[in-house]
């Protein structure tokens, strides 16, 4: 089995742990040596104690680990994932890529390194998915989509097909974008939102139809 450790032992960093289960539920493939967290809260670190790991301590964590363990960033934030991915301490360390075993693909898939897709999460044909993504539960992501390093994608939200999405970008939960739009680097799509045009570079956009 491959060591793994979560970065991250918030919210997301434990359904983080919950697809490593998962797939080891399938085939035993990741060793869960635990998180690592600068600045753990006392709540989080009583639920991971809670499921039988623990936080190993922050970055520096790495230092002492076999240069062959494998990291994710269970962070919902694209800022913090950048930051931490560009870390000195990650340099040369491999990223682990973690699917779903629910998760339904089409042809002709990529998947960057350092991403996370959770459960019910269908991707169809020709889609290209950048590093360190998340695609959070029941996300749905249509043919020809291109999704950029570092977006986040919340639970039950729908790419149509031809989606082309910049890097950081992040969708709240179960927004819509229509076929064959753009959503640019650092924007932001509110939760329920219909996003039926092209929303620029850096905006925050909101509503039926998202304005």
């Amino acid at each position: 089995m491959k060591k793994l450790v979560i970065v991250g032992c918030g919210g997301f960093g434990r359904e983080v742990h919950d697809v490593v289960d998962a797939i080891n539920a399938v085939a035993p493939t990741w060793e869960l040596l635990g998180y690592v967290d600068d600045a753990p809260t006392q709540f989080n670190v009583d639920l991971v104690q809670a499921r039988g790991s623990s936080v190993l301590g922050g970055m520096e964590v790495f230092r002492d680990l076999p240069d062959d363990t494998a990291y994710v960033i269970g962070i919902g934030s694209s800022d913090v994932r950048r930051t931490i991915a560009s870390s000195p301490l990650l340099a040369g360390r491999p990223a682990a890529v973690l699917v779903h075993p629910s998760t339904t693909f089409g042809f002709g898939n990529e998947l960057g390194e350092g991403t996370v897709i959770c459960a019910g999460v269908v991707i169809t044909t020709n889609v290209r998915i950048g590093r360190h993504v998340l695609l959070n539960v029941h996300v749905v992501i249509g043919h020809d989509s291109v999704v950029g390093d570092f977006v986040t994608v919340n639970p039950s939200t729908g790419l149509s097909g031809g989606v082309h999405v910049g890097e950081g970008a992040f969708f709240g939960t179960h927004a819509v974008i229509l076929q064959n739009l753009s959503v640019g680097p650092g924007a932001v799509v509110g939760s329920g939102a219909c996003v039926i045009r092209d929303v620029p570079s850096g905006v925050t956009v909101k509503g039926v139809p998202a304005r």
